[in-house]
């Protein structure tokens, strides 16, 4: 019988997924001529090269020269295009060969003056298209900055038409500033009255408004005032004679023109309003139209304002005098919640705020009226002590020191820097008094529920605070930790400050305890302490040929010194028996003699007493002269 053939083993299933089917078949594939194996080679698209000359012989590879032409084609078409699509594209690139041989720093000034007059004489009658251009636009302004003054005016001639348009172009906006810098009176002028009627429009874009601060900044106080009227009144902006007038405030100018106020107010609300919803905030020109809207608004216009400026945006503005006071009506009026954004937006800036001419003042107003002392002490305190050593040292720096050991104290602080400080605004002054009225009495109080929070329908601004202004000081500067580490600088910088001009202030009120004794009776061993090192550097001997001049002698701490001596006693004592006790002989000429008349012209008797008998034979015999009682207070 014939063996059977074998059969095939079937290899066995795999594991189902479920609702799988036993044969499924494969999924038809768009263009199923392509082989399932893909190739390992990658797969290269067609280049430009290939689409271009399709059709053609492919190039060997050693056809160097054909390479070569195609590159030259291709680039001939690019030229060909740009030259069709830019209108002065050959003469762009004239000009950027130019500028590239006239921007060299070693080149001669004849050179120079050569190169830009021949690129001058090129760009004449296009000089407002040129402004414009990304390329030479650029080659435009180095023309400008050197070249002569009759060239600069032709300059000027043929942009003058085209100011407008210019100034809202990326690209121009640069060379009108120059043109500016660089412009006569009599250009400034033109320039400025050529800005007539679209002032508000310019400073509601961010490339604009820069042209306007610019013109501002240059102007006179005439014209910015003309460039200010605008914003005030429609009729300002249509009839341009009714700009040129003295008056500066705007209350006063519309008492003058009989302006209506509602009709003021929602125009300049209508201006004010984008820019400041842009965050267009570090203009000057916008700080003041801020500043003029505050004193004709209304309640609630205000409180939108203030509610703006309050936040991170603040640190933007407080650079200029207006700016400044912007930021103190914003803290003064502020709700808790307002004040602590305030705070929180100024966190990181507080060093380079209190080196700031104006940014102090807001500083110094926050130490005086937030009572959120724990807030204030965790931002602000925290980082001044981080620096405190050149803060001491510095004019504006050392603002918000003085401040908490002699508040508003008028040695240390302008009368405009005290204006400042006591400025408010009208509408919400007069709310808060009316409030005062109708409560008997009562102050209207700051809601603190909820952190600060208030509702829509009710708005808290308050000016000053709540808290007593001693306790508020005492939890800033004793309890913070703050004084400690000041009287630890001074002790460690005693003749540096001393010898300053600004530190020394710092040095009397620290070792005077502060006004109200605000020091004492908690550091009292550190004043000592205080007192000490200051002694030490008086006791040293006198030298002809020492480096720098001895503490008793120096200008600034002669005076402060003898300041010291009159207003504190345990500080006179010190000094009395450790450095000048037995020798005051030495000490009755020059700068220190006024440290050693001052032992006879203090109120406090004790102190009188001990120097007395040593002092009165030297003034017997006139080697020792005491001052006249107006040439003391001039010294001092």
């Amino acid at each position: 019988m014939a063996a059977k053939p074998e059969k095939k083993r079937k290899r066995a299933p795999g594991p189902k997924s479920e609702g799988a089917k036993s044969n499924p078949k494969k999924p038809k594939v768009f263009g199923s001529n392509i082989p399932n194996k893909v190739s390992k080679k990658p797969f290269k698209s067609p280049g430009k090269e290939h689409l271009q000359h399709a059709g053609k012989p492919k190039v060997q590879k050693g056809d160097v020269d054909d390479k070569k032409l195609r590159r030259l084609q291709a680039k001939e078409l690019t030229e060909a295009r740009k030259k069709k699509r830019k209108k002065h594209y050959t003469l762009e690139q004239e000009l950027a060969l130019l500028w590239e041989k006239m921007r060299v720093r070693d080149i001669k000034k004849e050179d120079r003056s050569k190169h830009v007059s021949e690129a001058l004489k090129k760009m004449k009658g296009k000089i407002p298209e040129i402004a414009s251009s990304h390329v030479s636009s650029r080659v435009l302004q180095t023309c400008v900055k050197h070249c002569t003054q009759d060239e600069r005016n032709a300059v000027f001639t043929e942009l003058r038409p085209h100011f407008i348009a210019l100034i809202s172009n990326t690209y121009a906006v640069h060379l009108v500033t120059k043109m500016l810098d660089n412009a006569s009176k009599k250009q400034l002028a033109e320039f400025i009255s050529s800005l007539h009627g679209h002032v508000a429009s310019l400073l509601r874009q961010m490339v604009g408004s820069l042209v306007i601060e610019h013109a501002y900044n240059l102007g006179s106080a005439t014209q910015k005032q003309a460039l200010l009227m605008e914003l005030y009144s429609p009729e300002l902006q249509l009839f341009k004679d009714l700009v040129t007038m003295k008056e500066t405030r705007l209350v006063d100018v519309i008492s003058k023109l009989q302006l209506q106020k509602s009709s003021v107010l929602r125009h300049m609300t209508s201006v004010l309003q984008p820019i400041l919803e842009k965050g267009i905030l570090d203009h000057s020109i916008v700080h003041r139209a801020l500043m003029e809207y505050l004193t004709v608004a209304d309640e609630s216009s205000a409180a939108d304002v203030i509610q703006h400026l309050s936040g991170s945006g603040l640190v933007r503005v407080i650079h200029t005098k207006d700016g400044s006071r912007l930021g103190v009506l914003c803290v003064k009026h502020g709700n808790a919640k307002e004040r602590k954004k305030i705070i929180k937006g100024i966190k990181g800036h507080i060093d380079k705020i209190a080196h700031d001419r104006f940014g102090s003042m807001v500083l110094v107003c926050i130490l005086s009226v937030v009572d959120d002392t724990k807030l204030i002490s965790k931002i602000i305190i925290k980082e001044l002590r981080g620096n405190l050593k050149e803060l001491i040292l510095d004019q504006n720096g050392r603002r918000p020191f003085l401040q908490l050991l002699h508040p508003n104290c008028p040695q240390y602080f302008s009368p405009d820097d005290l204006t400042s400080m006591s400025l408010s605004i009208p509408s919400i002054r007069n709310k808060a008094e009316s409030d005062t009225n109708s409560k008997g009495g009562e102050a209207v109080e700051e809601d603190r529920s909820g952190e600060g929070e208030t509702s829509d329908t009710s708005i808290h601004l308050n000016e000053g605070s709540k808290k007593d202004s001693f306790t508020r000081r005492q939890e800033l500067l004793v309890n913070s930790g703050l004084a400690e580490k000041l009287i630890d600088a001074c002790c460690e910088m005693a003749g540096e400050l001393l010898r300053s001009k600004f530190g020394k202030e710092i040095v009397y009120e620290v070792a005077t305890g502060g006004a109200d004794g605000i020091l004492h009776p908690t550091l009292d061993e550190k004043l000592a302490t205080f007192h000490e090192a200051i002694v030490s550097l008086a006791m040293q001997p006198k030298l002809d040929d020492a480096e720098e001049e001895h503490i008793l002698e120096h200008f600034h701490s002669s005076r402060t010194i003898r300041k010291l001596v009159l207003n504190c006693p345990a500080f006179a004592s010190t000094l009395w028996e450790k450095a000048l006790k037995g020798k005051c002989a030495t000490w009755v000429k020059g700068h220190s003699s006024k440290v050693v008349s001052a032992f006879l012209e203090t109120s406090n008797s004790m102190i009188k007493e001990l120097a007395k008998e040593e002092l009165q034979p030297l003034v017997d015999s006139g080697h020792l002269r005491l001052p006249v009682a107006g040439d003391s207070i001039k010294n001092d």
